[in-house]
C-alpha cells in the first residue's frame, strides 16, 4: 500500500463515460486521455473522508510548488455533488449522479490503466468494461495552475471490476427490445402461399389452368371472359335473302332479270 497521502483507493463505485482502452479527446479538440467519471454514493463516508484528506495533502503540496507560496482565494476540485448543478452549464446532474459524489479522472495517453478483475486478472474483453458496471478505482490528486485557473486535478490510475450493473447511456438488450414481440410471433399462422380463404364461385371465376401450366392432355382451356376493352369473337354471320327487283324471285346466286 502507498504512503503517498495525496493517493485514494476507493470503495465500490459506479462508472460513467468510461474511456479506459483508448485515449479519449472532447469536442474542443484537446489532448486525448483515459478517463472515467466515479459515481460515489454518499452513503460511503469512508471514502469520501480519504477523498477530502487527499485533496487538502494536494492543496499544501500546490502552496509549495505550484502557487508561489499563496493559497489561491478559489481553489477548483475536482469533486461535486450530484444532486446539486453540473459546475460547466449550472445544469442538473443527470438521473444516475442523484445520491452520488461526482467526479472525473484521467491520466494521459501514455498512462493506460491497468484493469482488472477480482482475482487481479487483466481484463481483455473491451464489452466487460462499460458505463453503469461498478468498480473499484486508484486516483491521485495533484495541484495545477493553467489557463488562469488554479486547482487541484484527479489523476487515473487502475480500475478493478467488482459488479456487473445496469448499463448507462440508454443503450438496452435485444431480450428487452424484443421479448414483447416474441409472443405476438409466435400467435400469428404460418405463411403457406395459399389464399386465407377459398375463391367464391359464380361471376367472374374461370377454370382457366394457372399462369405457365399447360391444361391436360384431351381437355381444352376454357376461352377467357369478355371483359371491358376486349373484341367479341368473329362468328359467321346470317346473310339475309336477296330478291330480283324485276322478277320478285330469290336470285339465289341466279342472274338478275332472268
Amino acid at each position: 500500500m502507498s504512503n503517498d497521502p495525496k493517493r485514494v483507493v476507493t470503495g465500490k463505485v459506479r462508472l460513467s463515460y468510461v474511456h479506459l482502452f483508448t485515449p479519449y479527446a472532447n469536442q474542443n479538440g484537446g489532448e486525448p486521455k483515459y478517463s472515467v467519471t466515479l459515481l460515489i454514493p454518499k452513503t460511503d463516508i469512508a471514502t469520501k473522508q480519504r477523498i477530502d484528506a487527499a485533496i487538502q495533502a494536494a492543496i499544501q503540496d500546490g502552496v509549495a510548488s505550484s502557487w508561489n507560496g499563496v493559497r489561491p482565494p478559489q481553489i477548483h476540485l475536482p469533486i461535486h455533488d450530484g444532486d446539486g448543478p453540473r459546475p460547466s452549464d449550472g445544469m442538473p446532474f443527470g438521473e444516475e449522479c442523484k445520491g452520488h459524489w461526482v467526479m472525473t479522472a484521467s491520466s494521459k495517453a501514455n498512462q493506460k490503466p491497468e484493469i482488472v478483475d477480482l482475482n487481479l486478472n487483466p481484463i481483455i474483453n473491451q464489452s466487460e468494461v462499460y458505463s453503469g458496471m461498478y468498480a473499484h478505482v486508484s486516483v491521485r490528486f495533484f495541484a495545477y495552475n493553467a489557463s488562469g485557473k488554479k486547482g487541484i486535478g484527479c489523476g487515473l490510475g487502475n480500475v478493478q471490476k467488482v459488479e456487473d450493473g445496469e448499463p448507462l447511456g440508454g443503450r438496452t438488450s435485444a431480450a428487452a427490445d424484443f421479448a414483447s414481440l416474441a409472443a405476438t410471433t409466435s400467435q400469428a399462422p404460418a405463411y403457406t402461399g395459399q389464399p386465407a380463404y377459398p375463391p367464391q364461385q359464380g361471376y367472374g371465376t374461370s377454370q382457366q389452368p394457372a399462369y405457365g401450366q399447360q391444361p391436360a392432355y384431351g381437355q381444352q382451356p376454357a376461352y377467357p371472359q369478355q371483359g371491358y376493352g376486349q373484341q367479341p369473337p368473329a362468328y359467321p354471320q346470317h346473310q339475309p335473302q336477296q330478291f330480283d327487283p324485276i322478277t320478285g324471285k330469290p336470285l339465289n346466286g341466279g342472274i338478275m332479270g332472268l
